[in-house]
């Protein structure tokens, strides 16, 4: 699938596949200048890019497992959706989860991309709704083993 990708700065970076078989394009921070994130900080980081989303698709947004393990930077909202009418840049809100500060340097690998097809539902509104086993247990009524 080609997904056209418009660079909105001449330091930006085309999100890259870092293996055949990734599932995220990983996406990279666009700095004029190293960018602090102090403990218990948000911080907008910019990517450059602007991309065109098929439609029917929608873009998913996920934090780098290595960024989150070893220096506990986080997309602040976990997933950043990607609508496929949108057309503005690419953005990351990391959240420092650490006690330590943490930079973010130009050209680093900040959040990884995933394009997947979806559904539109129809919402209906009703007065019932069918049993299950389950039932309305929600919030660990399943147990942890």
């Amino acid at each position: 699938m080609d997904i056209p990708v418009k660079k909105l700065h001449p330091a930006a970076r085309l999100p890259v596949y870092a293996t055949a078989e990734a599932a995220g394009a990983d996406l990279c921070a666009c700095l004029e200048a190293p960018v602090s994130i102090a403990p218990g900080e948000t911080v907008m980081i910019p990517t450059g890019l602007a991309v065109e989303i098929p439609a029917g698709y929608v873009g998913l947004v996920f934090g780098r497992s290595g960024l989150a393990l070893k220096r506990d930077l986080a997309p602040a909202n976990k997933v950043g959706v990607i609508d496929s009418d949108y057309r503005g840049e690419l953005k990351t809100a990391l959240y420092n989860h650490g006690s330590a500060v943490q930079t973010v340097e130009p050209g680093e690998r900040i959040a990884q991309l995933v394009v997947v097809p979806y559904l539109t539902a129809n919402f209906t509104e009703t007065d019932q709704l069918s049993d299950t086993a389950r039932g309305v247990g929600g919030f660990g009524s399943t147990g942890t083993r």
